[in-house]
């Protein structure tokens, strides 16, 4: 192996990991500022243990169930120990990609991967579930669920062998979470008051969209990460390809989501663009090593045509998701799931019935795992706080704290009182 190339390709996929590292702050200011003022702290202290309980659990049990070396069950399972291993030799050197790099690499970079899925419930189920219930849920779904259905893939499981594509997770990542998020909020029930039995939907307008902006183009960012370091080597031309196509992509989802929200509301809805962007980087995802520029333009452009779509058909079925994180990441996860059949250098009816069963079985496996689990949660512990800590806020029922000082006069109370 010759040295100069495996230290680029380590020191790339090193910065990936800091970029991925990034989207989890991303995910943190955008929910903030999609949720109201009085469940900030709440979104900001779940995000903050997602990180953490994803990185351990991931470490403990879920790399060696999601490359457990050998799979078997017919590629469905596999596990190869708990912990991580003390490679010998040359620091544990691996060649997934040309001129390879170091286990310890390996193992970070996939394991801000990990984390993303439960990031993704937590938007969805905000302003109402309990921190320990879905902290618990958090633990289970990012330990099993996210590694085991990623094994069927890039663990060289069954659905690596029937020749599924996901190049970056738009569905072992993006659809697992959104399916996930979508079972937990059918379990949860939707906020208070956001829907009357005569069939009217009440807005419950976030309380930053500065905050959510910024989150929008921190992911953007960290997205660059994300399908950057999929390419899993520092190849100059792969990666700035994937560069190109997931911007492409990215900003046609924001043209998408504002030309199709102007024709159904007569507004410039904000929020709408914010998640069209989302949209058309999950949307390109799955393919983004095999599209041309125009072929990127039209699969972020679709998708950011669906999010005004997929957000009305949720709110009108009374599924409560305050931050679209269904739309964004389950639906349009799948269209870009597809989009690798009807796009992509191997596009064709045979891959394209590939990827519809693939991205059908990791969604359908997802949503009876995570509702089954969210349902023990709820005749268990329980998992909604109750009329009066969701009417009073979170923040004070779960944490005691404000996120802002409610005057200036409580600010120089509570620093008194330090």
């Amino acid at each position: 192996m010759e040295q100069g190339l495996f230290t680029a390709n380590n020191v790339w996929m090193l910065v990936a990991t800091c970029l991925v590292f990034i989207m989890h702050l991303g995910f943190m200011t955008l929910e903030a500022g999609f949720v109201q003022k009085k469940n900030v702290v709440n979104i900001i202290f779940k995000n903050a243990m997602i990180l953490a309980i994803g990185l351990l659990t991931y470490c403990i049990v879920g790399f060696n169930l999601m490359y457990p070396g050998e799979a078997f069950a017919g590629g469905f399972f596999g596990f190869s120990g708990f912990g991580l291993s003390m490679p010998e030799g040359d620091a544990g050197a691996i060649d997934y990609a040309s001129g390879g790099y170091t286990y310890w690499t390996d193992f970070i970079f996939q394991g801000m991967f990990a984390a993303t899925a439960a990031t993704i419930v937590s938007g969805a189920v905000a302003e109402r579930i309990k921190l320990n219930s879905f902290l618990i849920f958090s633990v289970v779904l990012v330990a099993l669920a996210y590694p085991i259905t990623g094994m069927w893939k890039w663990g060289g499981g069954w659905l690596n062998t029937a020749g599924f594509y996901d190049f970056a997770g738009s569905t072992l990542v993006h659809a697992m979470g959104g399916a996930a998020a979508l079972a937990a909020v059918l379990v949860l029930g939707p906020r208070r008051g956001k829907y009357f039995p005569n069939g009217k939907i009440k807005p419950i307008p976030g309380h930053s969209m500065p905050l959510a902006a910024m989150g929008v183009f921190l992911l953007w960012f960290g997205w660059f990460g994300f399908n950057g370091g999929s390419v899993l080597s520092a190849d100059p031309v792969a990666v700035s390809l994937v560069f190109v196509t997931t911007s492409l992509a990215a900003s046609a989802g924001a043209i998408g989501a504002f030309v199709v929200s102007y024709a159904m509301f007569k507004t410039h809805d904000l929020s709408m663009v914010l998640n069209g962007i989302l949209g058309g980087l999950v949307g390109i995802t799955a393919g983004a090593d095999q599209m041309g520029p125009m072929s990127a333009i039209l699969i972020g452009l679709i998708a950011g045509f669906i999010i005004p779509l997929s957000v009305v058909f949720f709110d009108r079925i009374k599924i409560d998701d305050p931050v679209g994180a269904t739309s964004v990441h389950l639906v349009c996860g799948i269209w870009g799931t597809l989009a690798v059949g009807i796009f992509g250098s191997m596009a064709g009816l045979k891959q394209l019935w590939i990827q519809v069963y693939g991205v059908l079985a990791v969604v359908a496996f997802t949503f009876v795992f995570a509702y089954g689990l969210m349902y023990l949660l709820k005749v268990t512990i329980g998992i909604r706080v109750s009329e009066e800590e969701e009417v009073k806020g979170l923040d004070v029922e779960e944490h005691e704290m404000h996120a802002y000082a409610e005057s200036v006069e409580d600010s120089s109370f509570q620093m008194s009182v330090k």
